[in-house]
């Protein structure tokens, strides 16, 4: 079966989230919905489900008039991630392992995903980030960070608002000179911008580009010509979240997806279960080593 079939649920989801966002009276949002269901049932379901994804994004923002429809949750994710700091600091530091905390830390993050059907309420927040220290993580972390020691030329691609603060950590604790960190070039969902990045800090500690697109992952041919340049450059990738794993799984570069699975379709793809921490190389299908807690 099409993967993209099997998303329509998530994707039909979004729409109804998309409308109850925009506002307005009954009439207006039923307008809204309807022709954002039409725009699913006429899409091309042959295509990534990403691009399914950013064509009825398109249409949110042209239909409202907002350009960055989900600005103000993106706000509070910021906030709320940022306010968090200190605690999960000062959490890390009781950590047996702090490489494996960190990277654990930065992937349960992956969680603040308007799109996904999993996501946590913000709320639930401080009570999940508790749990993850006792969630197996999947993967080799020491060929991670070894991958990491070896490279010249590092890209970082992140993904969500206020994940993306949790990122500044784990980039902190890899060799943060070599690493170059690319947002998405224009809203789409919760994903990260250039905005969300100086909000976590990150142009203090590397160079951080927009890639030029507005898809929820990495569609290299949608891409800036800059972005396409530097990711031929990089002899090594850290693709965070489901969206980079589903578009460049294939691609012929040194890639550690790291994301928490939260659809059955990506579950399938990586051989894992929903609510797995994955640290995953490119060029696998399944996760190798468990981690304990």
């Amino acid at each position: 079966m099409n993967t993209a079939f099997e998303c329509i649920p998530c994707f039909v989801r979004q729409a109804v989230k998309a409308v109850e966002m925009a506002g307005g009276d009954g009439p207006r949002k039923a307008r809204l919905l309807r022709q954002l269901l039409r725009d699913i049932a006429g899409a091309d379901w042959n295509v990534l489900p990403v691009s399914i994804a950013q064509r009825i994004q398109r249409s949110i923002r042209a239909a409202t008039g907002a350009t960055d429809p989900y600005r103000d949750l993106k706000d509070r994710m910021n906030r709320m991630a940022m306010n968090l700091l200190p605690a999960l600091h000062a959490a890390l530091a009781r950590q047996p392992d702090p490489r494996v905390a960190v990277v654990r830390l930065a992937i349960a993050g992956n969680l603040l995903d308007a799109g996904a059907k999993t996501q946590i309420p913000l709320e639930d927040l401080p009570r999940h980030l508790d749990a993850i220290w006792q969630q197996p993580l999947c993967g080799d972390m020491a060929a991670l960070f070894q991958a990491a020691e070896r490279a010249h030329c590092i890209l970082y691609l992140a993904d969500n608002a206020g994940e993306i603060v949790f990122d500044r950590l784990l980039i902190e604790a890899l060799p943060a000179e070599k690493i170059t960190v690319f947002v998405r070039g224009a809203p789409v969902l919760n994903d990260a911008t250039l905005a969300d990045a100086a909000v976590a800090g990150l142009p203090e500690i590397a160079p951080v580009f927009d890639n030029g697109s507005d898809a929820p992952g990495t569609l290299l041919t949608d891409c800036s010509e800059n972005f396409r340049a530097w990711f031929e450059r990089a002899d090594l990738i850290l693709a965070k979240g489901q969206g980079n794993y589903e578009t460049l799984v294939d691609a012929p570069k040194n890639i550690f997806f790291l994301f928490t699975v939260n659809c059955p379709v990506v579950a399938r793809l990586a051989s894992a279960a929903i609510g797995s921490l994955m640290v995953l190389p490119g060029g696998k299908s399944e996760c190798g080593t468990i981690v304990p807690a």
